[in-house]
This record gives C-alpha cells, structure tokens and sequence, in this order.
C-alpha cells in the first residue's frame, strides 16, 4: 500500500508537469482557436534555452527561468506576429483558419531540424546539477526533489496566468477577444496585439516546463514530439481553453503512468491513456472542463 501511495505522488508530481506543458497550448486554442502544431518544438526550444542558460552561466536550474521565460516569450510573440498573423488577416472572415495547423507544421519541422543541425543529435543532460537524483523521504517513501520543484512551478504557473486572465486589463481583453474578436474590435481592442501577447504567454509557458524538465531529463532535438502527443490529449481530457482542466487532466495522466505499471506492463498504461482519450471523445468532446456551446 506504501507503494502505491508513493507511486501516485510522484505520479501527481509528474502529471502537474504535464499539465504546466499542456497550459500554453490551451491558452493559444482558447484565445486563437487554432491548434499549434509546433506546441512540442517550442517545448523543446525551452529545455534548450534552460540547459544553455544553466550550462554557460553556471546558473541553479530554477533560476534560469529569469533568462528562458523572456527569451521564450519574446520568440512566441514574434512567430505568431510573423508567421501567423498574415494568416488571420488573410483569412479574418474565418472563425477558425485550417491554415494556421499547416503553417505551424511546417514550423515544427523546421525548428526540430534546425535543432539537429546546431546542436546534433546527441543526447544532453546537465552536468552541474544540484537536485540530479535527489530524493525526499517521508515516512518510508522516496519522493522526487526535482519533481516536487516543478509540481511548485506548476501550480505557480497556473495560478499567475489565472490571476492575469480575471484580474488584469490585458487579461479582460484577451479574454474578451478569445470570446468574440469581431465585438472586441468594435470596443477598441486590438485583436492582433492581444494575439501576439497571447500566443506569447503560451510560449513563455512551454519555456517554464523546459525548465521544470531539464534537470530529470534529457535534452534532444525530437523531445517535444513525445511530449507533444501528451499535451494533445491533456487539452482533450481537460477541455480546450482550460487552465484547471489543463492541470487535472495532466494528473490523470501522470497518475495512470505512475501507478498503472505497478499491476501492467508500461505498453497497458499508454493504451489505458490513449483509451481514455478516445472515451472523452465520444462521451463528452468538450473535455471535463470546456464549454459545449463554445467548441
């Protein structure tokens, strides 16, 4: 039983992770209503920029956030000013531009084989690393430091873009905009600067969980697309546009990873996933917590 208590708090340390990785995807659907097929790429991006950051400065893995999260907004905001914007505005009638799923697409391709071509393919890990293999007891149980730290950051995450959505100025007009963009437009907001910040904030956001990933894990240039079929079906489970569902339904995830192989094989557990997926799907599309009337 001490086991099994174990196994489901590392499980739930792991899936806030997942769910701190699922977080900018559902923000840029909830505001943007577009997929972002790069999501896993700029995932990757992140853990890159966090494991140079630590690397070249000597920095304490956490801290490096202060250098990765600016970095990475500052790289969202201008893909989305570049790269998608001309979309939106080629193809404003639309609720919805398919063509945005192609373009970001092709933006995964390019920065995963531009990763390979600067950085190879090697397998990279943090050498100076103060929370490598470092393991918390409490009453018999070994519980996961560099997990804990990022269950923290997690919950931190979440609960700061919570209170920017519902508390701040730019949060009421995201918000505002992600509702009804032509009605935003008529009361004066800019519909295209409110994107680029959106889709900034669910980059700076993908950037934290590289930094949350990279002392427990290795970096390489195919990362993100593991991790981009994770984040896929947590913004399934928990419904799109989503902060807590984001959150929960990395836990569920995180959950069955952890205890399911205790009593299967780890090939059960990922066809447990991807069945309860499939289930969510066909039982409620709008998630645990999306909006039927909205998606």
């Amino acid at each position: 039983m001490l086991y099994i208590l174990e196994d489901a708090i590392n499980g739930i340390l792991m899936g806030s992770i997942y769910g701190l990785m699922a977080l900018g995807l559902t923000i840029i659907f909830g505001v943007l209503k577009v997929i972002n097929f790069a999501h896993g790429s700029l995932l990757m991006v992140g853990m890159y920029a966090a494991f140079w950051a630590v690397t070249l400065t000597g920095l304490h893995p956490y801290l490096a956030l202060v250098l990765v999260v600016p970095v990475m907004y500052l790289f969202g905001h201008l893909m989305q000013d570049i790269i998608v914007k001309p979309i939106f505005k080629a193809e404003k009638d639309v609720r919805e531009p398919t063509t945005v799923i192609i373009v970001t697409t092709g933006v995964w391709y390019v920065l995963d084989n531009l990763s390979l071509l600067l950085f190879g393919p090697q397998y990279r890990t943090l050498q100076a690393n103060p929370l490598k293999g470092k393991m918390l007891e409490i009453s018999g149980m070994m519980i996961s430091v560099p997990k804990l730290w990022g269950f923290l950051a997690a919950v931190a995450t979440a609960a700061a873009i919570y209170w920017f959505f519902q508390k701040t100025r730019m949060g009421r007009a995201i918000r505002s905009t992600s509702l009804d963009r032509e009605a935003a437009s008529l009361m004066g907001i800019n519909q295209y600067r409110v994107y680029n910040i959106a889709f900034g904030i669910g980059t700076a956001t993908a950037g934290v969980a590289g930094v949350t990933l990279v002392p427990f894990y290795n970096v390489y240039p195919t990362v993100g697309v593991l991790f981009d079929i994770k984040c896929y079906i947590i913004v399934v489970l928990g419904g799109l546009g989503s902060i807590a569902g984001a959150m929960l339904g990395g836990i569920i995830v995180g959950l069955i990873e952890s205890i399911g192989p205790g009593f299967m094989t780890a090939t059960w557990t990922e066809a447990i996933v991807y069945g309860l997926f499939l289930l969510v799907l066909f039982i409620k599309p709008s998630g645990l917590f999306g909006e039927k009337h909205d998606w």
